[in-house]
């Protein structure tokens, strides 16, 4: 079971590092570091700087090094809470840090598991992260139960620490096999829910795309649903699942899913495998790309990434370009659309603008699947899953 700490009063404050290694471009590690900045602020703490370290390779003890982890101690002593490293760190490295420091150490996967311990909702949720932080924290064992024991909480502590201060291998295992059941129920649930859909030959369409893009502001618009809609990084865990009814009769079910980020921890995408089945099982899907952002491109190539990872590079697939409102030019800027291989239109789901021709799009491309239903418009408004 996951067991949130209440947060305290006062954020806790966090350095961020990163390292740049000479042979890839250094920009690319720059805007790894400012993502990671609003991965921290989301997760519940204050960013007081931010450190970039050049290097032809990570240390393998220190990951930056120790004579520039005791640099950094000196310069900002009693001014930091807590060190978030942007690489994942091995279980030696995190302990040759704290010990070094003095800091709370965290890096970039285990401050996105927190941020969704924080943001679980559902059982299915719940168990989904709880485990990830398992899975996350079996290699990591050894050198932890200092950390494992400390009284207080705060980000990076949330999950099974508190509630397994005294763990071993042993028992972490038989908790995830008991999980993994338990996901298994849900996985046999949700494919009897299918079954209607299949029947009735009812098209599926499921948004995907980079965490904030703007999916459930989409969701939203079209099904007039009030799925929370933050600008925040993993707002919507649990998929949802709607009906969008057009003017003439026509409709399809919509799913809002998970949102991807670049270095997604492995043992997430290997927990939420039940939520990403539902773009499995879609006809169609929209990616949800957000025009406005400055690393669009890399965003977009992620999600491509991800999608290929799971198969799924060969569904029929819109490319969404949302946020256009925000670009200088307005709603009027053209957006570059490069060589794209699959239709592309641009929107603004804020303001509504381009989504009656994304909706017709989008009949057009289901029309083959729907044509074989005789019998979908019986389907209730709401399907539940």
């Amino acid at each position: 079971m996951i067991v949130h700490i209440p947060a305290s009063k006062q954020k806790e404050r966090a350095l961020l590092a990163g390292i740049h290694c000479k042979r890839s471009p250094r920009f690319q590690s720059e805007e790894s570091l400012e993502e990671l900045a609003r991965l921290t602020e989301s997760a519940g703490a204050m960013v007081v700087g931010t450190i970039l370290q050049d290097r032809d390779t990570p240390d393998p003890r220190y990951l930056i090094g120790r004579g520039k982890a005791q640099e950094i101690k000196a310069q900002w002593g009693e001014q930091v809470d807590l060190l978030v490293m942007d690489e994942e760190l091995s279980g030696s490295q995190q302990r040759n840090l704290e010990e070094l420091t003095g800091w709370k150490i965290l890096d970039r996967s285990l401050l996105i598991l927190d941020i969704f311990a924080q943001r679980a909702k559902s059982r299915e949720g719940k168990l989904q992260v709880e485990l990830a932080q398992l899975d996350y924290l079996l290699p990591r064992l050894v050198g932890r139960r200092v950390e494992l024991s400390r009284l207080g909480g705060g980000i990076g502590t949330r999950g099974p620490g508190e509630t397994q201060l005294e763990t071993d291998r042993r028992t972490i295992r038989r908790r995830m096999a008991k999980i993994r059941e338990e996901l298994e129920k849900v996985r046999r649930h949700r494919a009897l829910l299918r079954r209607p859909r299949k029947r009735h030959a009812i098209p599926i369409v499921a948004l995907v795309g980079y965490t904030n893009a703007g999916k459930s502001t989409i969701f939203n618009a079209l099904t007039h649903a009030s799925v929370q809609a933050n600008d925040a990084l993993f707002v919507t865990l649990d998929p949802i699942l709607r009906r969008v009814t057009m003017a003439d009769g026509f409709s399809f079910l919509l799913s809002d899913t998970v949102g991807l980020i670049r270095h997604l921890p492995a043992q997430l995408v290997a927990a939420f495998k039940a939520t990403l089945e539902e773009l499995e099982s879609a006809d169609l899907l929209l990616h949800i790309i957000d025009a406005s952002h400055p690393q669009m491109m890399e965003q977009q190539q992620t999600v491509d990434t991800v999608l290929a990872e799971l198969g799924l590079s060969a569904k029929p697939m819109i490319e969404v370009l949302n946020k256009i409102d925000l670009l200088p030019g307005g709603i009027g800027q053209p957006v570059v659309d490069g060589q794209a291989m699959v239709p592309r239109i641009t929107i603004s789901a804020l303001t509504g603008h381009g989504l009656d021709r994304l909706l017709q799009l989008v009949r057009q491309l289901l029309t083959p699947v729907a044509s074989q239903a005789k019998a979908y418009n019986w389907i209730p408004y709401t399907v539940h899953v």
